[in-house]
């Protein structure tokens, strides 16, 4: 791949790692939605988006941590059963048109439940989810990640907000280290795919390093409630429309 070209893919890399990462996520169904544009193969699509994931998610979860937002709580029984699915996940080769178009859809119906609440009068309180539907959850969001190559925020994150079991940040400030631990799993899952990442990434690490950092800045500290849940919105539809059109 030219040098050129590299350089063009950066700019969207550092464009959706800015968005994603103000709501505690990293980017990886943006980033698979521009290399498959630019006609790249999915041995070299899933490890680049996971490894670019990692960047990002580490960034977020720094910031958010940092602004005292983060729950353990309420982050590791999502998590326990997430990081073994997410390995099993990721050494796992399956046709995805079919389970990418029913999450896309599924995406898609969660930013205009999002959206429809925002209407509604804020939710008064929050409550923690119980320890078995919280293992079962993070058990079915690891291996969907890992088997489609994401860190698995774009799915916890509205299920959190829509059960009510934290607010807008919390949610945020949860989801970057479950898509740290997740994209990590699903890396170890296929170490040998490694081998295809293209030399190119130090260029894409750089870019989304920038925009990760100004995202969790922003999303961590100045952003309003509502700006998040209206940002993640945006997020969960064009994670939904590039599931349903790749």
């Amino acid at each position: 791949m030219a040098t050129a070209i590299a350089l063009v893919l950066a700019i969207p890399f550092f464009l959706a790692a800015l968005l994603y990462s103000s709501v505690g996520h990293a980017g990886a169904s943006a980033y698979l939605a521009v290399m498959g544009l630019f006609g790249m193969t999915s041995s070299v699509m899933k490890p680049t988006a996971l490894i670019l994931n990692i960047v990002v998610a580490t960034i977020a979860t720094v910031k958010f941590h940092r602004a005292g937002l983060f729950s353990w709580p309420l982050f590791w029984p999502f998590a326990v059963t997430a990081i073994p699915f997410a390995f099993l996940g990721g050494a796992i080769t399956l046709p995805a048109a079919a389970y990418e178009a029913v999450v896309g859809f599924v995406l898609i119906f969660a930013a205009v439940r999002l959206l429809i609440a925002l209407s509604g009068p804020p939710a008064s309180s929050t409550t923690r989810p119980k320890l078995w539907v919280a293992l079962v959850v993070g058990a079915g969001i690891g291996l969907l990640s890992g088997l489609v190559g994401v860190g698995g925020g774009i799915f916890l994150s509205p299920l959190i907000l829509l059960a009510g079991w934290a607010d807008p940040r919390t949610t945020s400030a949860v989801a970057a280290p479950f898509i740290l631990v997740n994209s990590v799993a699903g890396i170890l899952g296929n170490p040998s795919s490694i081998a295809a990442v293209p030399p190119q990434l130090p260029i894409w690490a750089a870019a989304v390093v920038a925009g990760g950092w100004i995202g969790a800045h922003f999303g961590s500290q100045r952003l309003k409630t509502v700006t998040i849940r209206r940002l993640l919105a945006l997020v969960l539809i064009i994670a939904g429309v590039k599931m349903i059109l790749t």
